[in-house]
C-alpha cells in the first residue's frame, strides 16, 4: 500500500503533514515529494507516467494558487488523484479549489476541501480499502471512534447545562 503525496511547494508541507500522519496510523506508506506543474513540468510529468511501476496505488496532489499539478499528473497516469487545494493568501483558496475541481472530461481529479489534508489521507485509504480489506475494517473503526467522541462531548455539554 503506498501513496504518493506531491506537493507543488515545501510551503504546502503544513497541510500536507496532516494526513500524512493519518496515512501512518492506517499503516499506509507515502511517498513525498516537491514537484511544481509549472517550475518543473517535466519532473511532474515523469514522476506520473512512472508513479504506477514505483509501486504508487493513489496520488494526492497539493498545490495552492494555480493549482495544475493533479492535472497534469491525472493526465499521464491512470491512478486515482486526490487534488488537495491550498490556501493562497489571493483568493484564500478559492482560485486552488477551482483550478483543481475544474477539470475537462475524461481526465478527472477527486476533490476534498481547501486545505483539506485530512480528508485527503482517508479518501486514499477508502480507495485502498477496496484493495486491502484491513484498511476497510480500520476504516470503520475509525469512524466508530469519532461518533464516540461525539457522544462524549454531547454528553459532556448537556452535564453542563443541566447543573
Amino acid at each position: 500500500m503506498k501513496v504518493a503525496i506531491i506537493m507543488g511547494s515545501d510551503s504546502d508541507f503544513p497541510v500536507v503533514e496532516k494526513g500524512l500522519k493519518i496515512l501512518k496510523e492506517f499503516g499506509v506508506d507515502a511517498e513525498v515529494r516537491v514537484i511544481s506543474a509549472h517550475r518543473t513540468p517535466d519532473k511532474a510529468v515523469e514522476f506520473g507516467k512512472n508513479a504506477e511501476a514505483n509501486g504508487i496505488e493513489v496520488i494526492i496532489a497539493a498545490a495552492g494558487k494555480a493549482a495544475h499539478l493533479g492535472g497534469v499528473l491525472a493526465a499521464v497516469t491512470v491512478l486515482p488523484v486526490i487534488g488537495l487545494p491550498i490556501k493562497s493568501s489571493t483568493l484564500d483558496g478559492l482560485d486552488s479549489l477551482l483550478s483543481i475541481v475544474q477539470m475537462p472530461k475524461g481526465i478527472p481529479v477527486a476533490t476534498v476541501a481547501i486545505d483539506g489534508g485530512e480528508n485527503a489521507a482517508l479518501l486514499a485509504i477508502q480507495i485502498l480499502s477496496i484493495k486491502y480489506e484491513e484498511l476497510k475494517e480500520k476504516l470503520k473503526e475509525y469512524r466508530k471512534t469519532m461518533a464516540q467522541q461525539v457522544d462524549k462531548k454531547d454528553n459532556e455539554l448537556n452535564r453542563k447545562l443541566c447543573n
